[in-house]
C-alpha cells in the first residue's frame, strides 16, 4: 500500500472570510467599535495564511466569528483599563489579538513558543499596526523574566486547568487574575485543579459566563483571583 509523505500532501487552500452578518455582525459592531475593520483584516488573515500555515483548520473557516473570534471577544469585559495582559500559548491568536483588537487601552503580550507561530503573529500585527501587543516567543513557565509587571493572564485551548496553573499564575508574581476560556468541562476542571489552587493560594474562584445576551452559544470562563 503506498504512502503519502509529508512532502507529497497538498496544503491547504486559502479561503475567503465568512460573511458577517445578522446577529454576529451585530455583537462584532458592539465588541469591536471603530476597531471592526481591523477585526475583519484579521479574520482574512486566518482564512487564508492562517489556513494554509496550520494555524487553524479549514473546517473552522465557516464558524471562525462565532465559534472563535467573538467568543474571545466577549472576555474583554472582564479586563480592567489599561491593563497588563499577557496571552499565553497565543496560537492563532485566540484570545489575545481579539482582546487587544477590541480594547486597545490594554497592553498585551501574547506568548507562544512556536516559532512558524509567532512568524504569523508578529506579521499579522505588523499589517494591522496594533502598537498595543508585543509577541513573545516563549513557553508559559519561561516567560517570567521577560514580561512586565502583569495584572491579567488569559489562555485558550492550552491545557486542563490543574495544569494551566503551573504554567500561567508565575506571571502574576502574586496578585492578578487568570481568565481561562473553557467548555463545559469547566466545573470537573476546577474539583481536579483544587491541590494545585490551594498550593498558588488562589482567593477566588468563579465560572462566569460571557456574552449571553450577544453569542448563540456563550462564553464559560474560570476565572482565578490571587
Amino acid at each position: 500500500m503506498d504512502t503519502i509523505s509529508d512532502s507529497q500532501r497538498r496544503a491547504p487552500e486559502p479561503q475567503q472570510p465568512p460573511v458577517l452578518e445578522g446577529d454576529a455582525l451585530a455583537a462584532a459592531e458592539e465588541l469591536f467599535v471603530d476597531r471592526l475593520p481591523l477585526a475583519k483584516r484579521y479574520v482574512a488573515h486566518l482564512a487564508s495564511s492562517g489556513i494554509v500555515r496550520g494555524l487553524i483548520g479549514p473546517r473552522e473557516v465557516p464558524r471562525l466569528w462565532e465559534r472563535h473570534v467573538l467568543n474571545c471577544a466577549v472576555v474583554q469585559e472582564l479586563i480592567p483599563d489599561t491593563a497588563r495582559i499577557a496571552d499565553v500559548g497565543s496560537g492563532a491568536g485566540l484570545p489575545g489579538l481579539c482582546l487587544a483588537l477590541a480594547r486597545p487601552d490594554a497592553h498585551f503580550t501574547l506568548i507562544e513558543p512556536l516559532e512558524r507561530r509567532v512568524v504569523w503573529l508578529q506579521e499579522v500585527v505588523d499589517d494591522l499596526q496594533l502598537s498595543n501587543v508585543r509577541i513573545l516567543r516563549a513557553r508559559g513557565e519561561q516567560a517570567k523574566e521577560q514580561v512586565d509587571e502583569i495584572d491579567v493572564v488569559t489562555a485558550r485551548a492550552v491545557s486542563a486547568l490543574s495544569g494551566l496553573v503551573d504554567i500561567t499564575l508565575p506571571l502574576l508574581n502574586g496578585h492578578g487574575q487568570l481568565l481561562a476560556l473553557k467548555g463545559r468541562s469547566a466545573a470537573e476542571e476546577i474539583d481536579k485543579a483544587r491541590k494545585s489552587l490551594k498550593r498558588w493560594k488562589v482567593q477566588d474562584t468563579e465560572i462566569l459566563t460571557m456574552g449571553a445576551e450577544l453569542l448563540t452559544e456563550p462564553t464559560t470562563v474560570v476565572r482565578l483571583s490571587l
